[in-house]
């Protein structure tokens, strides 16, 4: 009896370790007990699960022969796969596809994959012409995203941004998508999806420029790593005049570097040149887009569609130049004004967090996709950060930024001071930072204060 007892106490303890395991570390759990358990039932039901949803193919004549002569009817045949090897987040393999078959139609059965194989999602997509990868996905990944502890970066500004519901990282690379729409609610993850852009450029040689509207509240604690602020409408469009001048001056360079003689490397736009002469590239950050549509006079309509104007410009023209927009707002419309769609179509990358109406996702997304548009529509309240994550090939996933605080931003920031490049044509805009006294108590409570970002 004794030893019956201790047997069932160690079961409880080993099964209520195992609940911790999984609550605190699902990855370590997937590891020791989901990937076994779910690649056995795969592997065991492959066959049948793949004829239940219409993904097998008529057996060739040669099988059908074989099974007439040993007296047996010949089985539909499944798509040939790999083994499932495990990934950290669920388990992946490579499918085969008959003659016949399509991708479209592992696509429409996913849903019944998931839940053939007990799983939380099941994505799929082509790699090459006749192959798919199934991807299956173990646990809710976006319940608790962490930052990326490794990453391998292709090259300079390239950022892993936010986890996607597929177990990858989306990744914000400005040189293969060099300006981005941001659009969020209050309280939907925009501003915590913005801490983490600007913390991983403030670690990069990147000259940041930021554009607040709102008297600059919500870039001021990022004030000690900008190389410039505006905060007023005025202000920005002064700013506006000043990187216009600066991209002008850029191309210039491009091409007295291209037509210096016949051994001259040719190129096109700043990447190209050596590094002794290229350039520092720039990063615009325009916060609530919407404050530079509002007009409520004249005067206030010639000033909103000279700005819009401007950002168009960068926006065409500033890839080349290496300056690229980075623009965010609570929404975006049409009916903001002259202009609006235009700058639109020019931000090719998309992150549509939950919003207030369905105009503004259809404006960020329904270009993409339509379903898209819909997902974005459909995001809870209270799972803020989950975004819609799109770009202009078509494709879209859900994602989730990394929660990160605006004490621990305005530290990163303060930490990489040293970092901002000189760029003579900005200094007129550089912001003010309090000084830091000798005694001051914690980084958190020294964060910067907004003040007039000229003299």
């Amino acid at each position: 009896m004794t030893d019956t007892l201790w047997g069932l106490v160690l079961c409880l303890l080993a099964l209520a370790a195992l609940l911790v395991l999984r609550r605190r570390l699902p990855v370590a759990f997937w590891w020791l007990v989901g990937y076994p358990f779910v690649a056995l039932r795969v592997l065991t039901t492959y066959r049948a699960t793949m004829d239940a949803c219409g993904l097998t193919v008529p057996a060739s004549a040669v099988r059908r022969a074989t099974a007439r002569v040993i007296g047996r009817e010949a089985a539909p045949v499944p798509p040939r796969r790999s083994l499932p090897l495990p990934t950290g987040s669920g388990l992946v393999m490579r499918l085969r596809m008959a003659t016949g078959q399509a991708p479209e139609d592992f696509m429409a059965s996913a849903d019944r994959l998931r839940h053939a194989w007990a799983a939380h999602a099941v994505h799929i997509r082509p790699t090459k012409p006749g192959w798919l990868e199934l991807r299956l996905i173990g646990w809710d990944v976006l319940a608790d995203v962490r930052p990326a502890r490794r990453w391998q970066r292709s090259g300079p500004l390239s950022l892993p941004m936010a986890l996607r519901d597929d177990g990858r990282w989306h990744v914000r690379d400005f040189r293969a998508v060099p300006h981005e729409l941001i659009l969020g609610a209050t309280q939907s993850g925009k501003s915590v999806y913005l801490r983490n852009l600007l913390c991983g450029l403030a670690r990069q040689r990147v000259v940041l420029v930021g554009i607040d509207c709102k008297w600059g509240v919500e870039l001021a604690p990022f004030a000690p790593r900008l190389s410039a602020l505006a905060d007023t409408s005025d202000c920005a469009n002064e700013l506006l005049d000043v990187l216009l001048e600066e991209m002008e001056a850029r191309f210039r360079l491009i091409g007295l570097r291209s037509g210096a003689g016949a051994d001259a490397v040719l190129t096109s736009d700043v990447w190209g040149l050596p590094d002794a002469v290229r350039p520092v590239p720039v990063v615009v950050v325009v916060d609530e887009v919407a404050e530079l549509f509002l007009a409520a006079s004249r005067d206030d309509e010639k000033r909103r569609d000279a700005m819009v104007t401007k950002l168009i410009r960068i926006a065409q023209l500033g890839r080349a130049a290496g300056i690229y927009l980075e623009v965010c707002g609570q929404r975006f419309g049409s009916e903001l004004g002259k202009g609006a769609t235009m700058l639109r179509a020019q931000l090719t990358g998309r992150i549509c967090h939950r919003v207030n109406d369905e105009s503004s996702a259809n404006m960020a997304l329904a270009d993409i996709s339509p379903e898209a548009a819909l997902a974005a529509t459909s995001i809870p309240a209270e799972r803020p950060g989950v975004a819609i994550v799109g770009d202009s090939s078509g494709g879209w996933s859900r994602a989730r930024s990394p929660h990160l605080t605006l004490d621990e931003a305005a530290a990163i920031c303060r930490a990489t001071s040293a970092l901002v490049p000189e760029l003579p044509r900005l200094d007129p805009f550089r912001p003010f930072v309090a000084e830091e006294s000798a005694g001051s108590a914690s980084p958190a409570a020294a964060a910067p204060t907004a003040r007039p970002v000229t003299e």
